[in-house]
């Protein structure tokens, strides 16, 4: 170990540093002092509720403070945000339009406060007021996210049009894909409420534009289908549906109903049969095998559909198909040995049905048909197109 040699001009410093560090001390806690003695009686009451885990009394001491001192900004914020977040919107409401009103108040914080106000009135359900105050924002720190909740707003409000170029905008300033599949689906519901009022041509415009914003939306193509099915092309449907295998072939068994409805309207449901025997071969779904089982029931027998399903549970083994093999083994079983077969089946059946729902996997809901937009958490495309057995989700 090197020893330290000592010096004698040290003992000239130490005071020096001792010094230097009270005088630091006494400045701090002096000002610190000054600082706490400014502060009004109720602040510190409130800080003791929140250390005591009493938040309602907190409030009501730190709203005594604002009451004292108006000029505690942050104290203002921070007690609207709480307020909207409990829920208490009359009081948050209150609290961020008293900021607004304020002549003291600089740029920077009114625009705050103009942004918490529009998050106010969006939670009050008060839309024109929250359109208004969010559109303030532009050219501001706070564009973006008050375009999101612009987006937001014009989605609860179904006004697909404004939806549509917030979207835009949004993917713009972002770059996210994000945004451009969602204005494709806002394009797909104006053409939904077109095709509801029989305007065809302005359907197929906003079908046309929501390719444009994303080439490779599934939605889209599935009503292009619906639409040229209206108009009687069904040889133009079946094309445009075939196209789903090239896009995302997961939500082939959204579409295959569809294009066998249409191979039977034409007389060839043969061909049909075939094509999906073909998609099943190649991407195992449980609703492609369900709807071929029973076409094949129909056309071919028991017999035929049975060795389907085996096949099929040979290859991936699921309850759903089990539940289907059981329904064929039923049709060739002795009326006096049904029973057996039958109270297996049932017990089956009833396991199956919370398996055979789609489930969100933003949220979690369950529904038995599916969804582009989750209805508990207004997700977009959060919901696989399989049933939750094929997913996993429902282990």
């Amino acid at each position: 170990m090197i020893a330290m040699e000592f010096e004698p001009w040290m003992l000239l410093v130490f005071p020096l540093f001792f010094g230097m560090g009270w005088l630091a001390a006494r400045f701090d806690l002096k000002k610190l002092l000054s600082e706490s003695s400014a502060l009004p009686q109720s602040y510190f009451q409130g800080l003791n509720f929140l250390l005591n885990e009493q938040p309602d009394q907190a409030i009501e001491s730190f709203i005594e403070v604002v009451q004292v001192d108006p000029h505690t900004i942050e104290l203002h914020f921070a007690l609207g945000s709480l307020f909207r977040r409990r829920g208490e919107i009359d009081r948050a409401l209150r609290m961020h339009h008293n900021l607004v009103e304020r002549a003291d108040l600089d740029k920077e914080r009114r625009q705050q406060a103009i942004f918490e106000l529009g998050q106010d009135y969006l939670k009050a359900g008060i839309l024109d007021r929250a359109e208004m105050l969010f559109g303030e924002l532009k050219n501001t720190p706070y564009a973006r996210p008050a375009l999101e909740f612009l987006l937001e707003l014009f989605q609860k409000e179904h006004d697909w049009a404004k939806a549509i170029l917030i979207a835009q905008q949004l993917g713009e300033v972002t770059n996210d894909v994000l945004y451009r599949q969602q204005a494709a689906h806002f394009c797909c519901e104006l053409a939904l409420e077109d095709m509801a009022a029989d305007d065809l041509a302005a359907a197929r415009a906003h079908l046309q534009q929501a390719l444009q914003e994303c080439p490779g939306s599934v939605r889209t193509n599935l009503l292009l289908g619906d639409l040229n099915l209206r108009e009687q092309h069904i040889d133009q449907a079946i094309s445009t549906w075939q196209q789903v295998e090239q896009q995302n072939p997961d939500y082939l068994p959204l579409v295959a109903e569809r294009l066998l409805t249409a191979y039977r309207s034409l007389g060839q449901e043969s061909q049909g049969i075939a094509l999906l025997r073909r998609y099943l071969d190649n991407y195992h779904a449980v609703d492609l095998m369900n709807l071929l089982f029973d076409a094949l029931l129909q056309q071919e027998g028991p017999a035929v559909a049975y060795q389907l399903v085996r096949n099929e549970l040979e290859r991936k083994p699921t309850l759903i198909g089990l539940n289907k093999l059981l329904e064929a083994r039923l049709l060739e079983v002795p009326l006096d040995r049904r029973a057996d077969v039958e109270l297996v089946k049932n017990i089956i059946h009833q396991r199956t049905r919370s398996l055979a729902a789609y489930q969100c996997g933003e949220c979690g809901f369950k529904a038995r048909q599916f969804y582009w937009h989750c209805p508990a958490c207004q997700a977009w495309d959060s919901f696989p197109p399989r049933r939750s057995e094929e997913t996993g989700q429902a282990l």
